[in-house]
Formats: C-alpha cells, structure tokens, sequence
C-alpha cells in the first residue's frame, strides 16, 4: 500500500513540474543586461491622484467641516482605496450610499 501511495504522490508532484516549468518558460524576462530600464512596451502612469468624482465618492455621506482624519486623501494618489465604493447595508451604512439614488 505505501508503495503506491508513493509511486501516485511521484506521479502526481512530476505532472506539477511539467506543468509549472511549461507556465515559468512564458513568462516574460524584464532583467537582462539593462535592468535599471524599463521596458518600451510596458505601460506607463499618467495620472495620478483622485478625481473630481473620485473625491466626491470618497467624501460621499460626510458632512463638512471635513474631519482632519480625513487628510490622507490628499495624498492618495492612484492607489485603490475601499473608501470610494460603497460598503455595507443596513445598520452599517452609515454614510448612506444604499438609502436610494439621491446622490
């Protein structure tokens, strides 16, 4: 019995290696002799920041004066943020995104 089980686990583990070494020959090698340069090809940010609506999303449901805490969205920059989507219903939706279409 242990030597099948053996002999299955060794089939198995080298159809895993067949398998991960045919994905790792497609992948693409940015090093190369220049590796302090990036690619022509790859795609490139330009913008950064929220936007207009981005800004309205997140600060949706707030009443103003602003809260302090709330100053990292100065600094956002183009990086997600669950803040901006509504979350929750119910008892948790304490800005009011699902209360209806009025904003």
């Amino acid at each position: 019995m242990k030597t099948k089980f053996a002999l299955i686990t060794l089939l198995v583990a080298g159809l895993v290696g067949v398998n991960c070494t045919a994905a790792w020959s497609e992948v693409e090698v940015v090093g190369g002799i220049t590796p302090d340069q990036r690619p022509q090809e790859f795609p490139v940010v330009t913008a950064t920041g929220l936007t207009p609506a981005g800004e309205a999303m997140a600060l949706y449901g707030v009443k103003q004066p602003y809260p302090p805490s709330l100053k990292w969205l100065n600094d956002q920059g183009g990086w997600y943020t669950p803040f901006i989507h509504p979350g929750m219903t119910g008892p948790y939706d304490i800005r009011h995104w699902h209360a209806g279409s009025d904003r």
